[in-house]
């Protein structure tokens, strides 16, 4: 190692120098923040409950807003005409900056993006954005009074439970896999904890249902308002043929699709619920649960609601609560079939579902929006439940197959459980 030696006074003179440029250009850098427009805010949630949204773009042409706090658009989309989310146009104002205030929202999360000259953006004076598959929204929250929905999805002055992310060995699906796991505030100090199975719809992952579904927020101000028991809640990895969500694997940083998988020409080892078992072991070896029935619930949304379909009715024996939320229901039917009589054809899937409602289950709950483009299943999987005289309680909401609802099914859904 080379060592070089100044003398004090022409050490002092070239700190000062190193420290003057070093100012000076801490300044420039500022002050070219400054005037680049980085220093806008936005978006601002104003006294009235209107939001207003500021981008700086001297060089636009046209800049709009898109978002759910809009009114939507009908769009085609592979599963047919479905809504998304509106578009408003900002106004320039001084100084290059452009300007939108909605009308006074709801409590809510709600997640948006910027179209400058036709190119899409996120907000760059909005750090907080949300995944969901290969699209990227910045998000805000509004909320009014305590015990609202956008209360409930922030972050409070409440006892918080933990998550983490877990490795378990899957030898049904021949691989390692990640899964999220929430632990309620306190954990260490309590035992015997219910726990709740939590499963993501196509194109997620586990990390979905603690961003995009505020998993974490929602069970700690339940439990923190004594609404939900504390339970653990599991979120696994739905995608069979993948060990984890996209980057957090030996795969690499891949692109996100739809479906999730990364080896289409590949069949998986097995399905979901096959494999579902690896996940229960891992869990009641690896925490302070109860391991019984009652203290077993699981639940998803889209693609895993229905993985909880078919995982509850193969193990009829594992859970006492089910929730469908906007459920993607299939048994193998052909194009021509309706889930229904899909159902009235399959004499294996009849006998599992009298073995299911023959063990009572304490709740078996199906919620679904009026624009649901899956609507129609579960309206059939209601029919054949109706005909058989087997128990269970619906819930239907406005709007389609979009996280706001999923968010409420989750919220209702852990106050009925346990």
């Amino acid at each position: 190692m080379t060592h070089y030696y100044y003398s004090s006074e022409k050490s002092m003179k070239r700190t000062t120098t190193l420290m003057a440029f070093a100012i000076a250009t801490v300044a420039c850098w500022a002050q070219e923040a400054l005037w680049s427009g980085t220093q806008v805010k936005s978006p601002v949630v104003n006294d009235n409950g209107t939001v207003t949204f500021n981008i700086f773009a001297p060089k636009a042409s046209r800049v709009t807003v898109s978002g759910d706090f809009l009114p939507p658009v009908m769009a085609d989309t592979p599963f047919g005409p479905q809504q998304q989310p509106g578009v408003a146009d900002l106004k320039e104002g001084k100084n290059g900056v452009w300007t939108y205030t909605t009308a006074p929202l709801q409590p809510e999360l709600y997640s948006y993006t910027f179209s400058v000259n036709d190119m899409q953006v996120l907000d760059p004076a909005n750090v907080y954005v949300n995944r969901d598959v290969a699209a990227l929204t910045s998000i805000f929250i509004v909320s009014q009074a305590k015990g609202d929905k956008g209360d409930l999805y922030q972050v409070n002055e409440v006892p918080h439970g933990n998550v983490e992310k877990v490795w378990y060995d899957s030898p049904t699906l021949k691989m390692k896999r990640r899964m999220t796991v929430y632990t309620p505030a306190g954990y260490d100090k309590g035992k015997n904890y219910p726990v709740l199975y939590l499963l993501h719809g196509a194109g997620g992952d586990e990390d979905a249902w603690t961003t995009l579904g505020r998993t974490a927020q929602i069970m700690d101000n339940l439990i923190a308002a004594g609404k939900a028991r504390p339970m653990i809640v599991v979120m696994p990895n739905g995608n069979t043929d993948c060990q984890a969500a996209p980057g957090a694997w030996s795969r690499g940083m891949y692109q996100p699709s739809f479906m999730a998988s990364i080896t289409p020409d590949t069949k998986p080892a097995a399905t979901m619920d096959e494999s579902f078992p690896d996940i229960v072991k891992y869990v009641e070896s690896h925490y302070k649960v109860a391991k019984n029935k009652k203290n077993r619930a699981i639940c998803g949304l889209s693609m895993g609601g229905g993985h909880s379909f078919q995982t509850s009715k193969r193990y009829p024996g594992m859970f006492d609560y089910i929730g469908l939320f906007s459920a993607g229901l299939s048994i193998g039917q052909n194009r021509d079939q309706s889930f229904y009589e899909a159902l009235q054809a399959d004499q294996n899937v009849q006998k599992q579902l009298s073995v299911l409602f023959a063990g009572k289950p304490r709740l078996y709950w199906i919620a679904i929006g009026k624009t649901d483009f899956l609507y129609q299943q579960n309206s059939d999987l209601r029919r054949y439940l109706d005909e058989k005289g087997y128990p269970y309680q619906y819930r239907e909401t406005e709007g389609g197959h979009i996280w706001r609802n999923w968010r409420i099914y989750l919220t209702e859904f852990a106050q009925m459980i346990f």
